[in-house]
């Protein structure tokens, strides 16, 4: 059937000239107020405090959100409360799915906090814990799926450029186990940006202070140089290994012991310290924990290449939900399974009779 003109429209004096467009509004501004209710205390560190809180909006509108504030014996301490409001300036435009959504810088009764996503799980450090309190093994794959997680989120943040596209240089400085959350989903999230560094909006004493956990730093970081991207790598090399081996090789009895190790403990074969550690993976961590950052990987992009390479490009390796019936389970939310393999070397879960 030809679809034409009918009769009608050609008696239509029809003007196909430019139309007329009409002016744009002018942006407008919103004003709200949203109520936080704390709920309850998450977490206790060395210089802030987490809660999970209750956001309250219009129409009895609810939603769950973390709550960082600066603990009560720092709140009068310029250097930190610039720094805390460095923190949520930094992070309110990274925006990636590895990596803790910030909502929020709010001041109330002359002290900050920052409205944060609440996470529904765990950090790694509290995952690892459970992981050898009920004498389970971490499957090997699932290790480096976590880091393969972080590298691309540290990726994300490296990359990142302010409105201009100038780079803002960014480098966390405290990547460690305890800043790794993972979501009961299995979505695994880098947290915790308060010692990081990024031009023009962390304060930054870098060279006179050492800030971060010492047995995860890099050795330039560690010996008061100043850090790029490829700190971060080493910080990362060093997650990866204490999630394979169970335990942190860099970590002595005291600050100073664990410094030491770092700058000057000789890198192992990790194969000979976990025989699920092949070739392929022990290159990797050498790479990684190269002392001289000319010989370490470059950047977290390529990590990331290498760890997903090593993961995916033979076989069907984990994903988040496969990590995330792991945690389920270590935590008593769904019946006990186990990561087992098929004939062709594929992890599969398997339920526990």
């Amino acid at each position: 059937m030809f679809l034409g003109i009918s009769p009608q429209a050609r008696r239509l004096d029809l003007d196909f000239s430019a139309p007329t467009i009409a002016p744009v509004p002018s942006l407008f501004t919103i004003k709200s107020e949203f109520r936080y209710e704390i709920v309850r205390k998450l977490f206790e560190g060395g210089m802030g405090v987490v809660y999970e809180a209750e956001q309250h909006g219009s129409r009895n509108f609810v939603k769950r959100v973390a709550i960082k504030v600066i603990r009560q014996s720092f709140a009068n301490q310029s250097s930190f409360i610039e720094n805390f409001i460095g923190e949520a300036k930094l992070v309110a435009d990274l925006i990636h799915t590895n990596i803790v959504q910030t909502y929020q810088l709010g001041e109330t009764g002359g002290g900050y906090f920052i409205a944060m996503e609440l996470i529904r799980g765990v950090n790694v450090e509290q995952f690892l814990q459970q992981v050898q309190d009920k004498q389970r093994v971490l499957p090997r794959d699932l290790a480096v799926f976590i880091i393969s997680r972080v590298a691309r989120g540290l990726a994300y943040a490296h990359a990142k450029c302010d409105k201009d596209g100038t780079p803002l240089g960014i480098v966390h400085r405290d990547v460690n186990l305890k800043n790794i959350m993972i979501a009961f989903e299995g979505d695994v999230k880098l947290t915790d940006f308060g010692v990081a560094k990024a031009r023009g909006l962390l304060h930054d004493n870098e060279g006179e202070v050492v800030a971060g956990r010492v047995d995860y730093m890099s050795p330039e970081q560690s010996s008061f140089d100043v850090t790029d991207k490829r700190s971060d790598v080493f910080s990362a090399g060093v997650g990866l290994a204490h999630l394979l081996l169970g335990r942190n090789i860099f970590k002595g009895a005291t600050t100073e012991e664990s410094r030491h190790r770092i700058l000057n403990l000789p890198i192992p074969d990790f194969r000979l310290l976990n025989s699920e550690i092949d070739d392929r993976l022990n290159q990797i961590l050498q790479t990684a924990l190269q002392r001289d950052r000319e010989l370490r990987y470059q950047d977290a992009d390529t990590l990331l290449h290498h760890l997903e390479f090593y993961l995916y490009h033979d076989k069907y390796g984990p994903t988040n939900e496969t990590l995330g019936r792991f945690v389920r389970e270590l935590f008593g939310q769904i019946p006990t399974t186990h990561l087992g393999k098929d004939k062709g070397g594929t992890l599969v879960i398997e339920r526990t009779k």
